[in-house]
């Protein structure tokens, strides 16, 4: 007797896929089962970007089948797609980008920025298509961070190209103004600029836009949380505790708008001299695991305190791109692996599936 699809279905039943932790036919991600007398093809799918991922997953679903007995020859392949997903009621979707990530806090300081460049960054790296918005209008630092410079075009003469940075689009106000010229402008003004960076600007059909907010819980975020349609927002903070009273401020006014959380990421969290190698909590100690248990909230994960990454950032080659195959890079694309897979457990959005319904007398 030959080898059967139900027999390959029920090895890949007790196989987990480490990054999600759920077996792959559970989690849809089995495309196909080819079965060619003793010879067996697999095709699995992820729903979110892993691309560093695809060979060791290849290997591991490939040496469980091979254990089937009588089995010949063993081809296994592992791709990803993103879709778009569900956002706030009412609040219709981008042209161009299928998933929207916020990655706010609610104190300034606690390095915000460099997470939201960095997340975005380990996401393109992992393989999806991604962009980044600047919401910071009066402290705009996406451009010196992704060593961007120069002025962008409009083709049309309405909207603007996105500039590229190490591969990712962005759009920032601080491409539109001199870098020590103060934006002394008003609430409405500036909810104004953010809605125009975000819908003027022509994105080249993005899996991820990562909108890297101001601190606090003032205009920017209630237009961001109301008028645009975010998939999840990411909450940074720091272990010490003036930090997490902000931070809780935060995560409860997207809750409030029905805006997903998709985790915590806890920066500063252990300093290690680079002289003496002694490690120690500058900022205090397990803050963001306490608060992700108060709120039932993932802590995505927990960055050092360390000078390359504040270097980094500062010459325009964050982390992730100055140095791919360090551990701190590595820790930003495991942060980036756990949100894409929190949006990939969201709703699905379907609007894109339903038919214009036109009424028309006859």
């Amino acid at each position: 007797m030959g080898i059967t699809e139900a027999a390959v279905q029920e090895v890949l039943k007790t196989i987990r896929d480490p990054n999600t932790g759920k077996d792959f036919p559970a989690s849809k991600a089995v495309r196909r089962v080819k079965i060619d007398g003793a010879n067996v093809a697999v095709d699995v799918e992820l729903s979110y970007p892993a691309q560093s991922q695809f060979e060791p997953l290849r290997k591991l679903i490939a040496g469980r089948l091979r254990e089937i007995t009588g089995i010949g020859n063993v081809t296994v392949t592992v791709t990803s797609k993103i879709v778009a997903h569900a956002v706030q009621r009412g609040v219709k979707l981008i042209p161009g980008v299928k998933n929207i990530i916020a990655v706010a806090s609610g104190k300034g300081g606690v390095g915000k920025s460099t997470t939201a460049v960095n997340l975005a960054l380990a996401l393109s790296a992992e393989g999806a298509k991604v962009g980044v918005l600047d919401a910071d209008i009066y402290g705009p630092s996406q451009p010196m961070m992704l060593g961007i410079s120069g002025r962008p075009e409009s083709k049309d003469g309405k909207s603007i190209e996105p500039m590229i940075g190490h591969g990712i689009e962005a759009a920032s106000i601080g491409f539109l103004i001199d870098t020590d010229t103060p934006m002394v402008w008003r609430g409405p003004m500036v909810t104004q600029a953010l809605e125009q960076l975000l819908r003027d600007t022509r994105w080249s059909e993005l899996d991820y836009l990562v909108v890297d907010l101001p601190p606090g819980t003032g205009d920017i975020q209630l237009t961001l949380a109301q008028k645009v349609p975010v998939t999840g927002a990411v909450i940074v903070t720091t272990p010490q505790d003036i930090a997490l009273i902000d931070a809780r401020k935060g995560l409860k006014m997207f809750e409030k708008v029905g805006v997903p959380i998709l985790g915590i990421v806890e920066n500063m969290s252990l300093h290690t001299c680079s002289k003496c190698g002694h490690t120690e909590h500058i900022f205090g100690e397990g803050g963001a695991n306490r608060m992700g248990k108060d709120y039932g909230v993932e802590v995505l994960g927990q960055l050092p305190l360390d000078i390359s990454i504040r270097e980094q950032a500062d010459s325009g080659k964050p982390t992730v791109v100055a140095d791919p195959d360090g551990p701190i890079a590595e820790m930003y694309r495991a942060i980036a692996r756990r949100v894409a897979i929190r949006i990939s457990d969201l709703q699905r959005d379907m609007t894109s599936k339903f038919p214009n319904i036109v009424i028309q007398n006859t």
